[in-house]
């Protein structure tokens, strides 16, 4: 057959990265970087490169699965398959009420367009507060930020990567994750390009990572104290008068509250408890507030601690404070052709209600995942006792795990939408599976409004679904329909009618540079035939100004000192003369976590290609330490914690700081029950980090997960090590 070539955005990370495929119309022969994409410029990692793998594995599902009494599974078609579902969930809501069916929107929700059209009428039609994601395990502290200060939740300012001269890197890995919350595919040039122009990028982090390799300079800094050398960052700037507001001092208000906020935290002080010396946060304090072009940019590492919504609050007021923000070189809005920001005035988004047991507030309609199987173990009025799950695997992915695995299976019903059996999904009484990432056409609602740049990208699908398959949107509104049917609500006739395409054209017609948005650009405005048409995507170029107009708080200036993160730092001022931390046993190490560039999600785990190489998952821990403790390169150990313990075999590096574990997250595959191969070799599945970490332990002032800086022990194992299959 006649080889043809296809093009299209990945959706597998945040990236965006345009492919070139390859194919004969039946089969991929080849996948390599679009060099024609406006935004990613030929670049591709190993996730895209094999994106085509993930399409033809022989372990996807592509029909309804019920799991029958003895626990076998037979194949059902799809009326029956909703039928089941709407009248169990149903039954549930009825009994027990609303609030009694949970729902969880995993990690690959967010790369589908359709199911993001839909998934907010499908939470209207439930009416249940108990709804969680993977958003109070990783980007809470930016979302709340961006609230708080700016209005809205996706109102998260975006380092100008592309014009910087001097950038701040703080608990992040970009060469692995291709930038997060900063969507940069090619970020390596694009940091590259920074020194290029005589700038200087700077990485603090517990561990030397990817990122490490093409920095100026990478300086340790203990798990969980990041807001303390912020704070000391602040108190430099306010102590030498390095503040330059600009025009950006007409649209701010609260200023006077952070008068003396941080004067206690003096470089003395704060170096003791970072472990960064003194010398070297005054000097890089000085270059960055004197910079033309600079900003401040923190990710996973320092969202994911104790102190994650400070850290993004600081982070935001340091960049304000010095000017380096709403300008180029600094932290800038995009302005996305598809603005899912709507609402142009504030909302109530925060604290509207709490979890039932431990009382935990909602954000943005969700409560954190923290409190996900509580709510399942704990008998009494407003249980969860049905649960629906789209593309997630939080067995693997919460904090204490394990207890999860206890209350699936207690469950009066349970539906799942994924294309896998997993460690998840196998408790499940029906699985309804959507199509692959190449048999469904494609636009970055999220992302694109993340970028470093601004730009437009629609993909056509390449393949299409077999005969009987349904996309996720179908699925979605074929459950509107059922839950629908004893809601208190009608559903929205505009998502009733319209396929999630036509919603996409719609939004872009009226979008900031569409035909409708103004009279001028009837002819030259955007349509999403208009994008299509460009098969590569189309660029709208960097990032402009966007203050005042993109505010969207109450009174549509910036809100640099509220009260919920002014009161949040009591106890970092409490623990500054003695944090709890400074002093360990010789066996006890603070956790953090870790990233791969070939995994972002446990589907990454079942592609072959993805997994080779040497294992991963292991626990990194500094050679002072291992010889303290007489430990050898990849021996097994036991690293314990007081939710459990796991076996792993530990990997000894001079690239982390001593005191400090990594462990990666996202492992732990138990084959059992599912309908993975991960384990092509031994250790491949490894064990899940998650079953250490501890679900109290959360950020006081945004509910989200602390997994980094958690205490835990390590002693050697007695298990042994695991023969090839």
């Amino acid at each position: 057959m006649k080889l043809q070539k296809h093009y299209r955005v990945c959706n597998l990370c945040e990236a965006m990265c345009g492919l070139e495929i390859v194919h004969d119309g039946q089969t991929v022969q080849s996948v390599k970087g679009d060099q024609n994409d406006p935004l990613s410029k030929g670049s591709i990692c190993p996730k895209g490169a094999l994106i085509h793998e993930l399409h033809s594995d022989p372990n996807r599902l592509k029909r309804p699965l019920r799991k029958k009494g003895d626990g076998e599974w037979e194949e059902i078609d799809w009326q029956a398959a909703f039928d089941i579902v709407g009248n169990r969930i149903n039954q549930v809501r009825r009994e027990y009420g609303d609030n009694a069916v949970g729902l969880y929107l995993g990690n690959p929700t967010v790369h589908n367009f359709g199911m993001m059209m839909l998934a907010g009428e499908m939470k209207r039609m439930l009416g249940s507060r108990n709804s969680f994601s993977p958003t109070s395990m990783d980007q809470l502290p930016h979302h709340f930020m961006a609230y708080y200060m700016f209005g809205h939740s996706l109102n998260i300012p975006i380092p100008d990567i592309d014009r910087t001269e001097y950038m701040v890197i703080f608990g992040a890995n970009p060469l692995a994750s291709n930038g997060s919350l900063m969507s940069a595919p090619g970020v390596h040039g694009r940091l590259m390009d920074i020194r290029k122009r005589g700038g200087k990028v700077i990485q603090f982090d517990p561990r030397e990572n990817e990122t490490s390799r093409v920095v100026d300079e990478h300086h340790f800094v203990k798990p969980n104290t990041d807001v303390y050398f912020l704070l000391g960052i602040l108190h430099l700037i306010q102590k030498e008068n390095w503040t330059a507001l600009g025009n950006l001092g007409n649209h701010i208000t609260g200023l006077d509250k952070l008068k003396d906020l941080a004067i206690e935290f003096i470089p003395e002080r704060v170096a003791k408890i970072t472990g960064v010396p003194e010398d070297v946060l005054r000097r890089i304090t000085k270059e960055y507030a004197l910079a033309d072009k600079a900003v401040l940019y923190g990710r996973m590492g320092m969202s994911t601690q104790e102190h994650g919504g400070l850290c993004h609050w600081l982070s935001a007021v340091i960049n304000i404070l010095t000017g380096h923000f709403d300008k180029p070189g600094g932290a800038m809005f995009t302005t996305p052709a598809f603005d899912i920001k709507r609402k142009k005035k504030f909302h109530k988004a925060h604290k509207r209600w709490q979890s039932r047991v431990r009382g935990l507030p909602e954000f943005d309609g969700e409560l954190p995942v923290s409190a996900m199987a509580e709510e399942m173990l704990t008998p009494g009025k407003g249980q969860i006792r049905a649960l629906i799950t789209n593309a997630g695997n939080p067995v693997l992915s919460s904090p204490n795990g394990k207890r999860l695995e206890q209350a699936l299976p207690k469950l009066d019903f349970m539906v799942a939408v994924d294309i896998f059996m997993n460690e998840t999904t196998r408790h499940a009484d029906i699985i309804l599976p959507p199509p692959s990432h190449l048999e469904i056409e494609h636009y970055d609602l999220i992302f694109n409004l993340l970028a470093v740049s601004d730009n437009v990208k629609f993909s056509e699908p390449l393949f299409q679904p077999e005969k009987g398959q349904m996309y996720d949107w179908q699925i979605a509104r074929e459950l509107i329909k059922r839950f629908a049917s004893i809601s208190r609500k009608q559903p929205s006739k505009l998502y009733q009618w319209l396929t999630p395409r036509q919603l996409l054209n719609l939004g872009l017609l009226t979008g900031p540079y569409g035909k409708l948005s103004h009279p001028k650009r009837w002819f030259s405005g955007l349509s999403l035939k208009k994008v299509i048409d460009s098969t590569h995507g189309i660029s709208l170029g960097p990032l402009k100004p966007r203050i005042p107009e993109v505010l969207l708080t109450a009174d549509g200036k910036i809100n640099i000192a509220d009260d919920v993160f002014l009161n949040g730092l009591d106890k970092v001022k409490t623990e500054l003369s003695e944090h709890p931390y400074q002093s360990l046993d010789r066996d006890q190490f603070l956790l953090i976590g870790r990233r791969h560039l070939r995994n972002n999600n446990s589907w990454m785990h079942n592609t072959a290609a993805l997994m080779k190489g040497k294992n991963r998952c292991t626990a990194m821990i500094h050679p002072d330490n291992a010889e303290r403790l007489q430990f050898v390169d990849d021996q097994r150990v036991t690293v314990s914690s007081q939710t459990g313990s796991i076996d792993i075999p530990v990997e000894i590096t001079n690239k982390i700081m001593p005191g400090v574990v990594s462990i990666p997250h996202g492992f732990g595959h138990k084959k059992e029950g599912t309908r993975l191969d991960v384990a092509t070799k031994p250790g491949n599945a490894g064990v899940s980090v998650n079953d250490i970490t501890d679900h109290n332990r959360l950020d006081p002032v945004t509910g989200n997960a602390a997994f980094s800086g958690q205490v835990v022990s390590i002693k050697s194992s007695t298990t042994a090590t695991p023969k090839a299959e």
